[in-house]
């Protein structure tokens, strides 16, 4: 089973940005890394300048490089954009947005978790048009995983396995809306939030966390007891998104449980070490409500349980 590290969703810092990238390219064991700027093109000047030096690293270092689309592109000068990546020969190109997929028609490309590939059919119709990674959306069940994974053998299937989930993305700006600014004067105010800027229920429990004009989980997903029931389900490689928190020590973890060096139990200890700021979820892939933590104890159960629609609301 490989590793795949999901590209940066917050706003950090343009050195930050490419030192990460730098680590991960020398220390992390991961084999496939997606780069790019997909959740807001105002963010993308920033790391022009070192996006090109960023890949050679990752690319020298032996990683494969794919290049991330944009989850929602809706001015013509995104349009243009995604065209301009997509017509990029050089790496792999992920759809985020259905944008891009009429220029990548025919090409070797993914698709990203934030295209809807629910079932086989959707699946099959994305690896016909030239498909050879497909990361499915988070909120699927194992059943469905399994379902997928075991009828397009010829695709490597990816699941989201780490990192605070992605749930939707508007194009409305909900940092700038906090700050009373308006989108396009947003003063890039999403960048004081490196990690997703938490949002409570009006009795004070946490709910959500915003990144710019994207809604996220408060829990952080984590599937390191899930990495031998996703084997046996034909899943072929993990997604690990960004967080603050030492990724390389995440992706370590990872591959020391896959290889059988280490035991899931003692892997989430220390992943509960290196990234305190938010509880664990696995309920998707168990057919329960995303925030749930699925135990050993509940596992059992969790497997004869059919999921219900506000699972994936």
């Amino acid at each position: 089973m490989q590793l795949t590290l999901g590209p940066v969703l917050y706003n950090w810092q343009p050195e930050q940005w490419r030192d990460f990238y730098f680590r991960i390219a020398e220390e992390a064991p991961v084999d496939t890394v997606v780069i790019g700027e997909i959740v807001c093109s105002k963010r993308t000047p920033f790391f022009t300048e070192h996006m090109p030096v960023a890949i050679e690293r990752l690319a020298a270092c032996g990683k494969q490089v794919v290049l991330g689309s944009l989850i929602l592109a809706s001015l013509p000068r995104e349009r243009r954009q995604m065209a301009e990546l997509a017509a990029n020969t050089d790496f792999m190109v992920e759809a985020n947005d259905l944008t891009c997929l009429g220029s990548l028609a025919g090409r070797s490309h993914a698709i990203g978790p934030f295209v809807n590939v629910y079932n086989e059919a959707a699946a099959a119709y994305f690896a016909g048009r030239g498909a050879k990674r497909i990361c499915l959306p988070p909120e699927l069940s194992m059943d469905s995983i399994r379902t997928i994974a075991t009828a397009l053998p010829e695709v490597t299937t990816e699941v989201f396995a780490f990192g605070r989930v992605p749930l939707a993305i508007s194009a409305r700006c909900y940092h700038a809306r906090l700050h009373k600014l308006s989108k396009d004067n947003c003063r890039f105010v999403c960048e004081k939030d490196p990690d997703g800027l938490p949002v409570a229920t009006l009795d004070g429990e946490p709910f959500l966390a915003m990144n710019g004009v994207q809604t996220m989980s408060h829990a952080c997903a984590n599937l390191l007891g899930e990495i031998e029931d996703l084997d046996k389900a034909g899943v072929d490689a993990l997604r690990l998104s960004p967080q603050r928190c030492d990724m390389v020590a995440v992706a370590r973890i990872f591959r020391d449980v896959i290889d059988g060096r280490r035991s899931h139990e003692d892997g989430m200890r220390e992943l509960a070490r290196i990234y305190p700021d938010a509880p664990f979820a696995n309920g998707f892939v168990h057919g329960q409500p995303g925030a749930v933590l699925v135990t050993n104890e509940l596992r059992a159960d969790s497997r004869v349980r059919q999921p219900q629609m506000q699972d994936v609301v």
